[in-house]
């Protein structure tokens, strides 16, 4: 056993045990290391003893060389196969060949491109530059239709451009619409464009005002706005039919009826005293849809009304007001009616009900209360809210708004004169030759005063120190 310690690590590895102790420890006469004369002189390889299984072959390396890598080894004899190589036979030889194969720098190719400053503009798909033909005026439009078109999907995308190019379109329509055909193709374009664009109602009411007081061509069927009027009637005399509709009949008419909405609040009609007022026949037009979605309250309808009636209804209510009825409470009392009665859901219910809460509430609007002048004790609760507080001989408070308080203002009054030449303060305001003022002694007590020395002695002691 002493034998296999004393030989140098490394040394005889590989070898098979019958070699004994001569493979090149120290005994063996051989070098620490193992590479002593028996590396250059090699005894014949001797078969491997009974039930000896040889070691497996080395596994390849799993990334090859680089390509030319090969052509870079210096020609010599070939070498023998791994599992023929022994760890001895493995060690280089020095200055033989190269221990690494040199890398390779791999140059990336060049990247041309095909940005130039002088490219033309780039607009996404279905992007239509306005700007450029609005400058330019209709010269770019092969007809009407798409003029319009184009500017109506412009103002859809960008609704802030109305004031400032709205006056140049308006300008373009009058040097173009010339025939009748031309103002029906113009009412129906903007028709269909605030009707299947649920967010495009607001600006199409907005333009078709404009459109009635500035566009000057009139067909013989009637200017812009009796035009318009017209094709929403045609839509108004299907409102029953469409209220019973399929899903998406119901869908149209709920955008018609939203669409029409804003066309009473934003459509201004011109008297002949130059009075402006709104179109009566809108508002009687509205009163009926909401009869219609009432009839067939399903819940698709009964959204579109609570969404009709917090846009139009305050201005309804006032409307009615003037004139005396009470269509108003009538629609209220319709929605209680369904609530109680119609298979709706929770929800519409919910909003059914918060819709007519907020009726109650004047539908949120706060009025201004009156100025100073006019206010009363009786028409404002805020009347004394800056009044002062008094206080009895008891400590009572009271102010401006007690019944008792001209009783305990008086007693206040007369208390006070007990003490006319005093303010709160105890300031005197009486001035010299107060006989109850000479009968006040101005000297200070012994104590007092033989206190008051030694504080003022100890002070400038602190003062020089």
């Amino acid at each position: 056993m002493s034998d296999g310690f004393d030989r140098a690590p490394g040394a005889g590895r590989g070898r098979s045990r019958g070699l004994g102790r001569g493979g090149g420890g120290p005994e063996g006469g051989g070098s620490p290391n193992g590479a002593g004369p028996a590396e250059r002189t090699r005894p014949p390889p001797q078969p491997p003893a009974p039930g000896f299984q040889p070691p497996p072959p080395l596994r390849q390396p799993r990334t090859a060389p680089p390509p030319g890598a090969q052509s870079e080894l210096p020609a010599g004899p070939a070498r023998p196969p791994a599992e023929q190589t022994r760890p001895q036979d493995s060690i280089p030889l020095q200055n033989s060949e190269p221990a690494m194969a040199k890398p390779q720098v791999v140059v990336a190719p060049v990247l041309m491109s095909k940005l130039s400053a002088n490219a033309p503009e780039f607009y996404p798909s279905g992007y239509s530059n306005y700007t450029e033909s609005y400058e330019d005026g209709c010269e770019d439009y092969p007809t009407l239709s798409e003029y319009v078109q184009d500017f109506l999907n412009h103002l859809t995308e960008q609704p802030g451009s109305f004031e400032t190019e709205i006056d140049q379109f308006a300008e373009t329509l009058n040097g173009w619409v010339t025939t009748d055909d031309a103002v029906q193709e113009l009412v129906e374009l903007v028709y269909q464009q605030a009707t299947s664009i649920p967010n495009f109602s607001y600006m199409g009411a907005r333009l078709c005002n404009y459109l009635s007081h500035h566009l000057t061509i009139s067909s013989q069927s009637g200017n812009f706005r009796q035009l318009l009027l017209q094709r929403c009637r045609t839509e108004y005399e299907l409102r029953d039919q469409a209220a019973k509709g399929d899903e998406a009949t119901r869908k149209r008419f709920h955008a018609f009826v939203l669409f029409l909405g804003e066309l009473y609040l934003k459509l201004e009609i011109k008297g002949t005293n130059g009075q402006v007022t709104r179109a009566d026949i809108l508002q009687a037009g509205l009163r009926e849809l909401l009869n219609a979605l009432f009839s067939n309250p399903v819940d698709d309808n009964l959204i579109c009304a609570v969404k009709l009636l917090k846009l139009t209804g305050s201005v309804l209510e006032d409307a009615w007001k003037e004139k005396g009825k009470t269509d108003m409470e009538e629609v209220i009392q319709r929605i209680e009616n369904v609530v109680l009665d119609a298979h709706c859901s929770r929800d519409v219910k919910q909003m059914l009900l918060k819709l007519v809460e907020l009726r109650s509430s004047n539908w949120g609007r706060v009025h201004v209360t009156s100025t100073y002048r006019e206010a009363t004790p009786e028409n404002d609760p805020n009347y004394f809210m800056n009044e002062p507080t008094f206080y009895t001989s008891d400590g009572v408070p009271f102010t401006a708004a007690d019944p008792d308080y001209q009783e305990k203002y008086q007693e206040l009054l007369e208390r006070e004169d007990f003490f006319p030449d005093y303010e709160e303060n105890g300031t005197d305001l009486s001035g010299a030759g107060d006989p109850y003022l000479d009968d006040i002694d101005d000297e200070m007590d012994p104590e007092i005063e033989e206190a008051y020395e030694k504080f003022c002695l100890e002070s400038e002691r602190k003062q020089k120190q």
